[in-house]
């Protein structure tokens, strides 16, 4: 009789979407996050229902034959990566066949034309935001990643290789600096201490870096010889700017009470197919840009012919996309929520000589309330819960020719798909875009057009 906080050990038969492993273990089925198909696991039993046991993994016992050795010494560790010891030919083999397994589930018949590899698989990220603590209580400063399936530890991630060396160098330095200083860092369960996170970004086109340090307001630091020690610093890059960041919020993410501009500006500029692009603090904006540009490409691809066309781009972020299909298109209206992103994505669009784009802030179940033309076209991005359901049925009343949704979240896609399909659209294809190597994540777009009035 199995029961809550026992100690299994079975074979992972699947892993679905995403990342969420499957077993059997004495007649009953074993759900649990993580793992690859093949491996044997031990795992503590979390709760038990319906023939169903729920359970947490605590350990990797065989390797799947699908595995080689980790390139990372973090890996099993740290809890940013899935995939570091498949080679990227299986894991690309793997999203695809989650994603296809996922539609087929959900009774979805879709054209799906297989997956765009990344165009670089390590170092490619843009941006990585680190978290001060310990890595076991007492321990020394960290500065890198939470431990894995734990809140509030971190990991010195000193060896990660989805970062290029500019990040890991100006992490670890930082880390050196404050260890020398004894400044402790944030401890959420106390709400106490100084030293919250650090928030590096990189445009992979200029080498341009912003650097963002956040702490909170308990304690002052010595801004002018952080700054120095950062300039000082040789990487392949170029610091364009430096932030001090307050945050004095007792949740553990970033956002800022103030942010003060310690040195050049509070902007890097990133360059995707021909346009450019600032990218502040808080902007959203792909962190893989080599495969944003795929990303996009397939998306301006799936829109076709939008010469004299009204193009809606819904959940705009900085605009990326409007301003991609800007130069094709008659005119592009974007919506966002966040209302810094589009005073961003305002201003790239003068930074690009685009005059027939329009931003607008608000969220989309109540902007779209407010646009008055037809579009022929509208692009859907939305975050990973998908479209809020009482906006979906009013963006599909615009009645457009074409759909083109672009989704980080295959679950909440197919959830969004069944309602077009019953509104009247025929999903004509999708394509899958790694945007994510060595994660469980993975992009795709989908081009949906009307079939009846």
């Amino acid at each position: 009789m199995v029961k809550r906080n026992d100690v299994i050990e079975f074979i992972i038969d699947k892993v679905e979407f995403p990342n969420k492993g499957k077993g059997t273990y004495d007649g009953h089925i074993v759900k649990f996050k993580g793992g690859i198909e093949g491996q044997k696991v031990k795992a503590r039993v979390s709760k038990k229902r319906k023939g169903v046991i729920e359970a947490k993994l605590i350990e990797v016992l065989e390797k799947s034959p699908l595995e080689g050795e980790s390139r990372c010494k973090h890996f099993g560790i740290c809890g940013g990566c899935a995939y570091q010891t498949l080679s990227y030919e299986e894991e690309l083999k793997l999203k695809e066949k989650q994603v296809r397994e996922l539609f087929e589930k959900e009774g979805l018949d879709i054209n799906l034309l297989g997956i765009e590899p990344s165009p670089i698989e390590g170092t490619y990220r843009n941006k990585m935001e680190y978290t001060f603590g310990d890595e076991e209580k007492g321990g020394p400063l960290s500065l890198g990643l939470h431990i894995k399936g734990r809140f509030y530890e971190t990991v010195n991630t000193t060896d990660c290789n989805i970062v290029d060396k500019d990040f890991t160098l100006i992490r670890e330095t930082i880390r050196k600096y404050f260890e020398e200083k004894d400044l402790p860092f944030y401890n959420t369960r106390q709400h106490s201490g100084v030293l919250r996170h650090l928030v590096i970004r990189k445009a992979l086109s200029t080498g341009e870096v912003l650097v963002n340090l956040v702490t909170t307001s308990q304690q002052e630091i010595n801004r002018e010889e952080f700054k120095e020690m950062l300039l000082n610093l040789e990487i392949d890059g170029e610091i364009k700017g430096i932030l001090h960041t307050i945050n004095d919020g007792l949740s553990d993410v970033v956002k800022a009470d103030r942010i003060d501009l310690l040195y050049g500006r509070d902007y890097i500029v990133e360059e995707i197919l021909g346009l450019k692009f600032k990218i502040s603090p808080f902007s959203f904006f792909q962190t893989n840009s080599l495969g944003a540009e795929k990303l996009y490409s397939i998306a301006r691809e799936f829109a076709g012919d939008i010469d004299d066309k009204v193009v809606f781009d819904l959940y705009s972020g900085t605009g990326t996309i409007a301003q991609i299909m800007a130069p094709v298109a008659k005119k592009v209206i974007g919506i966002e929520i966040v209302e810094e992103a589009v005073e961003m994505a305002k201003e790239n669009a003068k930074l690009n000589n685009l005059d027939n784009v329009e931003f607008i802030a608000g969220d989309v179940l109540k902007a779209v309330d407010d646009l008055h033309e037809k579009p022929d076209l509208i692009i859907i991005d939305p975050p990973r819960d998908g479209i809020h359901p009482k906006a979906i049925n009013k963006i599909i009343d615009f009645n457009p020719d074409t759909f083109v949704y672009v989704s980080c979240n295959p679950v909440t896609l197919a959830r969004d798909l069944k309602v077009f399909i019953e509104r009247g659209y025929e999903v004509k294809k999708a394509k899958l875009m790694d945007m994510f190597p060595r994660t469980a994540h993975v992009e795709t777009v989908v081009l949906m057009s009307r079939t009846k009035n």
